[in-house]
């Protein structure tokens, strides 16, 4: 997939848990999985606006697109 989730990533940097974030953003820790392993065929931008607001970020931390050889 062209579209990279960075999720991870950005759990990392704010030292925070899979589990408290989705506590946070009101999804379940399964659903946030398929959105972290990049299973997700979307994401809905009230969903991508809690992730931003819950790690102090920008949508182009969370996701990144990388051009498929």
């Amino acid at each position: 997939m062209a579209i990279v989730i960075n999720v991870d990533v950005m759990l990392a940097k704010r030292k925070m848990q899979s589990k408290e974030l989705a506590d946070r953003i009101g999804i379940t820790s399964p659903n946030l999985s398929v959105l972290k392993t990049g299973k997700a065929k979307g994401i809905r931008f009230d969903t991508l606006e809690a992730i931003c607001k819950a790690l102090d970020c920008q949508p182009g931390d969370v996701l990144e697109y990388v051009a498929e050889k």
